[in-house]
């Protein structure tokens, strides 16, 4: 039963992510762009059928949760590195990127801690790695890119990721004050019960 939560189809396309960056990058750095670019489409379209799938096919698990998105972040962080030796100017949206994770790892440590339980992507977190994914992509495969067009897409990335992190805060914030209600009203039920037990034997 573990084994079949463990080797689901969306997690063995997110682990093929996973595989497929030293790939992206090696063709990247020899030259081969369009090979590269066609990788980097591979992945993309990994990214949503797993999770079609995992939903499609009742196949969400706790690892999948967790492994998806640390797919995305790895293939994002990674060809975003890469591209800082041609486009300086990437080195922003690498940090801007690094600050978020940094900062919803923390969050998701909270969560976990209070709740027990992982919480999987959002609907604009996945729309902002699609836009990701489509500017890494347009500047593999346009190596004459016009600088305003480069950039253009560099600062909507970094607005869409810090965006998306106040967009995620703010439902992680809501997440915990729904658990902390929960569990008050949980405790005052058991204390009200208790209550009437004493009441009643007396």
């Amino acid at each position: 039963m573990k084994n079949r939560k463990i080797f689901t189809i969306p997690n063995i396309l997110s682990m093929c992510r996973i595989i497929m960056i030293p790939f992206i990058l090696w063709t990247f750095f020899i030259g081969q762009y369009y090979v590269s670019a066609g990788l980097l489409v591979l992945s993309g379209i990994t990214d949503l059928l797993d999770g079609f799938i995992a939903r499609r096919f009742n196949m969400v698990s706790a690892l999948g949760k967790v492994l998806d998105p640390v797919a995305d972040k790895l293939t994002v962080l990674a060809v975003t590195v890469s591209l800082c030796f041609s486009y300086e100017v990437m080195i922003i949206l690498v940090g801007i990127f690094v600050v978020k994770e940094f900062i919803m790892f923390v969050e998701g440590l909270i969560i976990i801690k209070k709740t027990g339980t992982t919480y999987s992507a959002r609907w604009y977190g996945k729309v902002t790695t699609l836009f990701l994914y489509l500017t890494m992509f347009s500047i593999i495969i346009w190596k004459n890119m016009p600088g305003e067009v480069t950039l253009s897409l560099i600062i909507i990335s970094a607005v869409l990721v810090v965006v998306s992190l106040v967009l995620y805060t703010i439902g992680n914030y809501k997440m915990l004050k729904r658990f902390d209600m929960q569990k008050e009203r949980e405790e005052k039920e058991d204390s009200d019960e208790q209550e009437d037990i004493v009441g009643g034997d007396s």
